[in-house]
Parts: structure tokens; C-alpha cells; sequence
């Protein structure tokens, strides 16, 4: 699991109080957190998480989840952060849930997991909405390599969860169970549960980290749910909006830089790398895609498209300049008066490989 947004010091904290949150939210009265917290973490107030019971009377749970909820109520930039957010994004995945007949709840495993940014990645590797892992984001049918990240997709991504989720539930029997096998792999719970002899969550000794998920996951739900009782109350203006696009399908003979994407949409190259941030680096690979472009440009979108290969391609040769003895990338650059860079980027190149006579280098971009 990634950390989130990096936790705010206290300095940036009482700034971020201050200033930022006057113009985004109504502070509650001081006195409506504590009188919620008294009522709320009550173990006699029934939680649940995907309608299985959390067993609240236990002295120990309670404990458990009181550290996590007012750490997470704390931070309440995240908390704006994660709200801001919620509507751009969670829409989504309660329909994709809902459709699948999954328990609503599992959204909040994005939430903790990511936070809802598709570039969140961990130390570990793991990356996305999701926070898959290489292995086992592609075992459930996710493309990840150099040209694309498809945990970065939320379309993509989702689904990938989905399926890992029905499988984690057919093997424990359980959403807690499944929730915990998500954060430290189902081998290693399975491993513990052998060992200690108990399915039960709230019972098992795990790795810290997983201790502590579905308490987080809990927090997460208490506030999401009713966060004016939290103090949090957002304007409407102040959520982000859902982003809302066209798909279209592009098909590609060779490698295609993404600027003549952008340019049959009417959009900006950061556009298109923003709604489809599975991509990586400038160049679709030879192959189908389908790609997000903005509202509405996706009328005549094939004709601009094929109109700008035919003007890339005619243009070709006289962009290509013939690798002679002697020659290195910086007196290339040099001679032609282009950066560098932009020689790297045009043609691809590994600086840590070396250049040889008779190699093809693009020199002039298609413009």
C-alpha cells in the first residue's frame, strides 16, 4: 500500500487550517468531533464492513480503531483531498461494483490504498488506484511494461479488482479476510491462519501494516459517509468534477507519437496524458488502442487523425539523417540545433547504448 498524500507536518497543518480551509469548508463547532467521537466509537454503536460485523465490545478492537480513526481525522487535508476527489472517481467504481455484485464498501480500499491518484506508487512496487504489483496486477489481466501501466487505468484497473476480489472471497469466505489478504497476499494470510488456527481477522497476529488496513478502511467509511459531521462540509463547487471524455479507437501500423493524437482532438499533449495516464512516455506502440480524448472531439476525429499520419509519414525522410563514423548524439544535436532531449525523445534512445554508423536518427520534428 502507498502512503497516500505524504502526511502534513503540524507546521503546514495549522497554515493549511488557516488559510486553505476558510475558503474550502464551514468549520464545525469544536465541540461536534468530540461529541461525535463519544457516540461513534461507543462499542455499543454497531460497524461493519461489507455488512460483516466488527466486533466493537472488544476493548482491544475498540482501540484499535479509535488510533486509526483520529489519526485519519487528523489529517484533515487528506480528508478534503480524499473528499475533493470522490466524485470524480467513485462514481465509477460503486457502478462497477454494483454491477458485479460486490459489497459498496470495497470503494474504500481505493480510497486507502491510493488515495485516488492514478500515479501513487509504493516502495514495494505496487502502483495506481489499486495498488496492484507487477505479478499480480498482470495475472489478473492488467498490461504493464514500458509503453503501458494499465494499473494507472481506472477503467482497467477496477476491473483487475474486481476479479482479485471474487477470488480472495471464494478462499476466505470473507470480506475482512479478503481485505486483509489484499494488503499482504493471500499466501501469507492463509499462512498465518494455518498457524494461528483462527479465521478470524480481529483475532490474527499479522504484519503491522495489515493490523492496521481494515481500521483505516473503517475510518475512511465513517467520514466519507457523513463528513459534515466532521466539520467537513464542502461546498459544491469545491469538488472536482467528473471528467468527462470520448473514447476512440486509433490504430496504429508503427509507433505514433501522442502530439498527433493531440492534435486530432483539438487537445493538448498533457490532455490526452492526463485522461489516459495508463500511457507512458511519447509514442503509442504499433497496435489497437482505445483512448480517452476530450467531450466531444472524437466528431471527425479518424479524418484529422488520418490526415496528420499521411502528412508524418510523407515527411519522414527528409527528418532522417544517416549515423556516419565518428558521429556522437551531442554533436548531432549540435549540428542540427535541436536540444539533446528532444533527440532521445524522437527516436526512442538509451543513452547507455551507444550510436554506429548506419543508424536512422530523426533530426526535425513533423511540423
Amino acid at each position: 500500500m502507498s502512503k497516500p498524500d505524504k502526511w502534513i507536518s503540524p507546521v503546514f497543518l495549522c497554515l493549511a487550517m488557516t488559510f486553505f480551509m476558510a475558503g474550502v469548508i464551514q468549520a464545525s463547532e469544536p465541540d461536534t468531533t468530540l461529541a461525535f467521537l463519544s457516540s461513534t466509537l461507543d462499542p455499543a454503536v454497531p460497524h461493519d464492513f461489507c455488512g460483516e460485523p466488527v466486533p466493537t465490545r472488544s476493548r482491544e478492537v475498540m482501540e484499535r480503531f479509535e488510533k486509526e480513526f483520529l489519526l485519519t481525522l487528523w489529517n484533515r487535508p487528506q480528508v478534503i483531498l480524499w473528499l475533493k476527489r470522490s466524485r470524480r472517481y467513485l462514481p465509477y467504481i460503486e457502478k462497477m461494483l454494483r454491477k458485479n455484485g460486490l459489497p459498496d464498501d470495497l470503494k474504500y480500499v481505493a480510497v486507502a490504498e491510493s488515495a485516488l491518484r492514478p500515479h501513487a506508487g509504493s516502495k514495494k512496487g505496487a502502483m495506481g488506484f489499486w495498488q496492484f504489483m507487477r505479478e499480480t496486477g498482470r495475472k489478473y489481466g492488467l498490461t504493464i511494461n514500458r509503453r503501458l501501466d494499465e494499473r494507472r487505468s481506472l477503467s482497467a484497473s477496477t476491473r483487475a479488482a474486481i476479479r482479485y476480489f471474487k477470488d480472495l472471497y471464494q478462499e476466505f469466505g470473507s470480506w475482512t479476510l479478503a481485505a486483509a489478504a489484499y494488503n499482504m497476499g493471500e499466501k501469507g494470510l492463509m499462512s498465518e491462519i494455518m498457524e494461528q488456527e483462527t479465521y478470524d481477522y480481529y483475532q490474527l497476529y499479522l504484519p503491522l501494516e495489515t493490523q492496521r488496513f481494515l481500521f483505516r478502511i473503517l475510518s475512511i467509511k465513517a467520514i466519507l459517509s457523513d463528513p459534515a459531521r466532521f466539520g467537513f462540509r464542502l461546498k459544491e463547487d469545491k469538488y472536482y468534477p467528473p471528467v468527462l471524455s470520448d473514447t476512440v479507437t486509433v490504430k496504429c501500423a508503427g509507433e505514433v507519437p501522442i502530439r498527433i493524437v493531440a492534435h486530432a482532438a483539438h487537445a493538448s499533449f498533457k490532455k490526452i496524458k492526463d485522461l489516459n495516464p495508463a500511457i507512458r512516455g511519447h509514442y503509442l506502440a504499433r497496435g489497437t488502442h482505445e483512448i480517452l480524448v476530450p467531450k466531444g472531439a472524437s466528431e471527425g476525429f479518424h479524418k484529422r487523425f488520418r490526415s496528420l499520419m499521411k502528412k508524418y509519414t510523407s515527411a519522414r525522410d527528409k527528418r532522417i539523417y544517416i549515423v556516419k563514423k565518428g558521429d556522437s548524439l551531442s554533436a548531432i544535436a549540435a549540428r542540427f540545433g535541436v536540444p539533446l532531449a528532444a533527440l532521445v525523445i524522437w527516436n526512442r534512445i538509451d543513452l547507455r547504448r551507444p550510436i554506429h554508423p548506419g543508424d536512422r536518427i530523426i533530426v526535425h520534428p513533423d511540423r
